[in-house]
């Protein structure tokens, strides 16, 4: 069979929706294109499995970029540690490396880029495994266009106009590379410019967001960025109930077949989360009605047992905080609807739905934007073992250059605790953070004392294109160009996190 469209993917695929080329395959189907999926490759040859697609090849590493899958903080490979049950195979950046397999078989095929891994790494980028800058990956790969987030609405249009045999310029949501500077457009700092000054890395992540149109000068190229297309609830209604099939193939996704997407985006904007660049900083939440629909579907499989596995987003109460009213904050707004009503009165409404006897939120919530009736219903009624919430430090400074420094995390544990609930909390802590050093880290180390469940300990990762990522490569505070303390050394990044993991070990 001559396939329409081949995805060349770093992970296994499943049909699910929490499985983004799944999505985009079903989605493509309903519009009439054939779509072929060639996952996990282990060789060039592994490539050519589908042919030659009639009008191109989608390259993705998958859902996580894929130096950050096989490194862990300190850069060590995760394959050899021997306390992680781990099954993940990917070359070491994997999208530079599938589409030069492509070009070596097929070199005349198009090549478009999406997922995690080529979102975050659509300009010039600071490398953490590399220590260095980098250029655009586009330059890397040879590929031809790059579909940043999501991408269902930039795959239609890619697909659309390849079909049509028009040019692939002017899409929303995607990148590409050009001669020349397009009008109306926000100039970025150039590679050589960055490369030369640290302050002008600082500059050109201050105007970096995925609702601007985009270009920054690569030696005498452009890269250009078309800002992202709107999403719509009845979008993403459209994308979540498409007939998937919700087989698992692997016992590392068991768990999830269950799971219930309720909102894209996420308005909290920690300086050390890719979100913002991926999903977006303004919530997109389904109907109500589309959720319930896709509920009712589950309960009809066989292999259902009553369950829904998890239930939310990013941040599953951010649900219903939909606003696009100005391009502010929306966590930082006076008018943000932080009653969690929309969301309550979903959750009764699923809890009654014929067939269901559990719904779970297990993915993790704010607790800086919980009301205390969500708090109320969450604990008497959709907590499996423990309710998960990230604080990450404690140390005011600290929670500033993360934007972390919202809420009352001691109000949050006392109402928690006031309400009798069996369950318990978990937390989430992060060490070597730009301005923790080891007196902060200490701190931190000293205020687990009274917690229950505080056992996930990460030291901070760099990734590309994050606050955190620039304020760890030039030692500087973007928004205010202050200096900031890093730790830089490894030796200190793991007695960062031993001082806090000793503590830990002592209350066991």
């Amino acid at each position: 069979m001559e396939y329409d469209i081949i995805f060349v993917v770093g992970e296994l695929f499943f049909d699910h929706p929490l499985c983004g080329t799944a999505i985009l395959k079903r989605l493509l189907e309903k519009n009439g294109y054939s779509v072929g999926i060639i996952d996990m490759p282990k060789k060039d040859v592994d490539v050519k499995k589908l042919g030659r697609p009639k009008l191109f090849f989608g390259v993705s590493s998958g859902s996580i970029d894929s130096m950050v899958r096989n490194y862990t903080p300190l850069k060590k490979m995760r394959i050899d540690d021997k306390n992680l049950d781990y099954n993940e195979s990917v070359p070491d950046r994997a999208v530079i490396v599938f589409s030069n397999w492509i070009k070596k078989f097929f070199k005349d095929s198009k090549i478009v880029l999406g997922g995690t891994e080529a979102s975050l790494r659509r300009f010039v980028h600071y490398d953490y495994w590399e220590d260095n800058l980098r250029k655009p990956i586009l330059f890397d790969s040879r590929a031809d266009i790059l579909a940043f987030g999501s991408a269902e609405k930039q795959v239609l249009e890619i697909a659309d106009s390849l079909k049509q045999g028009k040019d692939l310029d002017n899409i929303k949501g995607t990148c590409i590379i050009s001669k020349e500077v397009p009008k109306g457009f926000v100039v970025l700092p150039s590679y050589d410019e960055v490369v030369g000054s640290k302050e002008k890395f600082c500059e050109m992540q201050n105007l970096l967001s995925n609702n601007k149109n985009l270009v920054q000068k690569i030696d005498n190229r452009f890269v250009v960025q078309y800002k992202s297309p709107k999403y719509t609830s009845k979008d993403l209604d459209e994308y979540y109930e498409l007939p998937f099939t919700r087989k698992t193939p692997s016992k590392h996704l068991r768990g999830f077949e269950f799971s219930v997407v309720t909102h894209r985006g996420c308005i909290g904007e920690c300086n050390f989360c890719s979100l913002k660049l991926t999903q977006g900083n303004r919530i997109i939440s389904r109907s109500e009605e589309s959720i319930l629909r896709e509920i009712k579907n589950i309960t009809k499989l066989p292999f259902f047992k009553g369950n829904i596995d998890d239930f939310g987003g990013p941040s599953a109460n951010m649900y219903g905080m939909d606003c696009d009213k100005c391009k502010d904050s929306c966590i930082d707004c006076k008018k943000l609807d932080r009653s969690n009503k929309r969301l309550i009165d979903l959750l009764k409404r699923v809890r009654s739905v014929d067939g269901v006897k559990n719904v779970f939120v297990r993915s993790g919530i704010r607790f800086d934007l919980v009301s205390p009736e969500y708090l109320e219903e969450i604990a008497n009624h959709h907590v499996f073992d423990s309710l998960r919430v990230a604080p990450e430090h404690v140390d005011k400074n600290v929670l500033k250059l993360m934007n972390k420094d919202k809420g009352n995390i001691k109000k949050f544990i006392q109402d928690f605790r006031k309400l009798g609930s069996e369950k318990k909390l978990c937390f989430y802590f992060m060490v070597a953070h730009p301005g923790c050093g080891l007196k902060e880290a200490e701190e931190l180390a000293d205020s687990l004392e009274g917690l229950e469940n505080a056992e996930a300990v990460q030291v901070f990762t760099p990734t590309p294109m994050t606050i955190s990522t620039c304020m760890y490569y030039t030692g500087l505070n973007p928004k205010t160009m202050e200096k900031v303390y890093v730790p830089y050394s490894f030796s200190e990044k793991k007695k960062q996190k031993r001082l806090v993991m000793d503590k830990l070990n002592k209350k066991k």
